[in-house]
């Protein structure tokens, strides 16, 4: 098979893997577009998966459909040792330059105003980040120093731009379950004041399995704010579409056994069918790609997941927190796909106290590598981590 025209390379094909069996949440956000556009309630929306699952690939799909309608957009990620005025005001700004509305003046003095309130009162000019913004900040309004307040007011001003103009804006945020608390906390309030008052300003949030609990420890109402929605591995028929739809584009075709062997390998997520389909393409000699195909490639593939997938997160742990995810493994008996092991039996496979192991736990956490949506358990971010893990302790 030609490596130069591969359709599971990263950002080639016409058909991303990530995408099959999406279809349905495609469909949602343009009814989701529509009704916002047109003042109706409508609530934001939440993404949540582990990693591998195509969320980031599905929130950029989501963007585009909002680009397509005519919204304006802005995009950033979460990241947890910074707080949200920068990158959600170079977000919005790049909306409302989008929306190209005549008289934006205002709002863009808004948004000025709540990015420079991130430096410290008295601050000079050349230690005041500079958004590009060619207007002067808007005094008294988004500058109070109080995140929910200016959140609020932020929010209001731009929703009220869009629907001046009969359309929307869509702030799309990837990992956002590293928001700070005080920002998940101002933005709730924020999309809670946008439903009040029915203006056309929609948050497309994506993040860990985590993430509503996240929400909810920050504002009890958060459950009536946002529509959620669980992005997980693919069935059969769907991951069968993600190899099939792409080598179709280059008039190739794998034999059935070909695809149950990859179904086997991949478990349905996403990141591993492209993994997968990359290498199977670039060793294939011919089509239709056949079962013998797909056992030639497993050991390159898994050498490359190894060392760019799994061992690079592996990596950024310390002695201590390699030690509790092995343990993880280990106590997950086998089974990557359950949903939480406790951390009782993480201690009793260290034979250590659970309170020893807290930090090396909540340091994990913080790194995305496991997450916890019940108090006393813990899983792997990632899938396959602990098959993984118990390969390299062989």
């Amino acid at each position: 098979m030609d490596p130069i025209r591969n359709p599971y390379a990263p950002g080639a094909g016409q058909r991303p893997p990530e995408l099959a069996g999406r279809d349905e949440q495609i469909r949602t956000f343009d009814v989701v577009l529509e009704r916002t556009a047109k003042g109706r309630p409508e609530r934001s929306i939440i993404l949540t998966g582990l990693r591998g699952v195509g969320k980031t690939v599905l929130l950029n799909a989501l963007r585009g459909q909002a680009v397509r309608a005519k919204w304006g957009t802005g995009k950033f990620e979460a990241r947890p040792e910074q707080g949200i005025r920068r990158p959600l005001g170079a977000a919005l700004h790049m909306a409302v330059r989008e929306l190209g509305h005549p008289d934006a003046d205002t709002v863009l003095g808004t948004i000025k105003a709540f990015i420079e309130r991130d430096a410290k009162p008295g601050a000079k000019l050349n230690e005041k980040w500079n958004p590009g913004i060619m207007v002067p900040a808007t005094k008294g309004r988004a500058d109070s120093g109080d995140i929910e307040i200016d959140l609020v007011e932020l929010f209001t001003d731009v929703g009220g731009l869009a629907q001046d103009m009969g359309v929307g804006i869509g702030i799309f945020i990837d990992e956002m379950q590293d928001l700070r608390p005080d920002d998940v906390s101002a933005m709730c309030a924020a999309v809670h004041e946008l439903s009040q008052q029915r203006l056309p300003l929609i948050v497309v949030g994506a993040g860990l399995p985590h993430l509503p609990a996240v929400l909810s420890a920050s504002k009890s109402y958060s459950e009536r704010l946002f529509r959620y929605n669980r992005i997980d591995r693919l069935d059969r028929a769907a991951a069968d579409l993600a190899l099939t739809l792409p080598a179709e584009d280059e008039e190739a075709a794998f034999e059935e056994e070909a695809l149950t062997q990859m179904y086997q390998l991949t478990g349905g997520y996403p990141y591993f069918i492209q993994a997968y389909g990359k290498v199977v393409w670039d060793l294939a000699p011919s089509s239709p790609i056949t079962a013998d195909d797909v056992r030639v490639a497993t050991p390159e593939a898994e050498a490359e997941l190894a060392v760019g997938f799994f061992g690079s997160r592996f990596e950024r742990a310390t002695p201590a927190e390699r030690e509790y995810l092995r343990a993880m493994a280990e106590a997950s008996d086998g089974d990557d796909d359950a949903d939480q092991v406790h951390t009782a039996t993480v201690a009793h496979v260290l034979d250590r106290k659970p309170q020893s192991l807290s930090p090396a736990r909540d340091a994990l956490m913080k790194k995305g590598l496991i997450y916890s949506a019940e108090r006393g358990k813990v899983a792997f971010t990632v899938p396959h981590f602990g098959r993984y893990l118990r390969s390299q302790q062989l």
